[in-house]
């Protein structure tokens, strides 16, 4: 046991960005489906800002200040200062970190922070989205609640969801239809082969379920064409294998009687070789380039992975 946590020690201590690869031993292309992987990289800190950093839901991207805000499953929120070209990640450095709080500046009791979903607007306000009570809220750089949004009736309330704890995980802001959210997996009542998107607005979209066991959508983005960048993720247990899909969405091409027709980016399999970890988060950086991230579960045998790719046709 002493010669293990000797191996293990420079690692525990390690802190930093690194380099890692996802891909299949086979693999030598950064072509995947229809899109470039660009940069891969691992995230390890123990604390940021006196803040455990785990458990990465979401991420949003300020490219004035280059700006990287993440949170976490547990309402803290991390800033990076991050900058990226079109080949590689130039830099990924801690900044500081917050707790998501009231507006009078006291905590939120932990069962209220369960956040999932952020996202910035066009005038960089930024917004996030909680699991078990259904939330959206408009929020402070430093976390500070300004104010809750009105939600649409099918999705305000933790009964209507599918399940305990499975609420609004995915949010992004679109240019013509405004905040767009989606629980994990379709609401009570609606059929279990359909996923939904809710605008804030009123407006609804909805696409076939992935056919992998438990698929769920986990984060959303809005790709330079307008249609929606879809990440899902597919987990039913060890005996099974993990599959995350990066899907578009053609908004304008379904109606409220009919399924939106969506195409499979890239689909990436750990029974192919994948070293597929809990990407959960997705962030727009530049022109058709986007950031994915993983939650880690604050578990020490997963990882915090950053992806950096780019749609190359849509």
């Amino acid at each position: 046991m002493r010669g293990l946590l000797l191996l293990l020690l420079p690692w525990v201590l390690a802190a930093g960005v690194f380099r890692t690869d996802l891909r299949p031993e086979k693999l030598r292309s950064d072509r995947v489906g229809s899109i470039r992987i660009l940069d891969q990289r691992e995230l390890l800190f123990d604390k940021i800002g006196g803040r455990h950093f785990s458990e990465i839901s979401d991420l949003a991207y300020l490219k004035k200040h280059r700006w990287l805000f993440m949170i976490s499953d547990e309402g803290e929120l991390f800033r990076f200062k991050a900058r990226f070209d079109g080949r590689k990640i130039l830099e990924m450095t801690p900044m500081d970190a917050d707790v998501i709080r009231k507006k009078s500046g006291k905590k939120l009791k932990k069962r209220r922070r369960d956040s999932e979903g952020l996202t910035l607007d066009r005038q960089g306000r930024l917004y996030v989205s909680f699991e078990g009570k259904p939330r959206v809220a408009r929020i402070a750089y430093d976390g500070r609640i300004f104010s809750y949004l009105k939600l649409p009736s099918a999705i305000d309330r933790a009964k209507k969801m599918w399940r305990r704890n499975k609420g609004l995980e995915a949010l992004a802001w679109h240019p013509r239809y405004g905040l767009l959210t989606a629980p994990e997996y379709p609401v009570k009542g609606a059929s279990r082969e359909v996923q939904t998107i809710y605008a804030l607005s009123g407006k609804r979209w909805s696409y076939r379920r992935g056919r992998e066991p438990n698929s769920a959508i986990t984060a959303l983005e809005v790709l330079d064409n307008g249609n929606l960048l879809v990440l899902e993720r597919a987990y039913a247990g060890l005996s099974r294998p993990v599959v995350v899909t990066l899907r578009e969405l053609e908004l304008n091409r379904c109606g409220n009687r009919r399924l939106c027709p969506t195409r499979i980016l890239a689909r990436l399999d750990s029974s192919k070789g994948w070293a597929v970890e809990n990407f959960e988060g997705l962030a727009k950086v530049g022109p058709n380039r986007f950031l994915m991230i993983s939650d880690d579960n604050d578990n020490f045998f997963q990882r915090t992975i950053l992806v950096y790719f780019e749609v190359t046709s849509h």
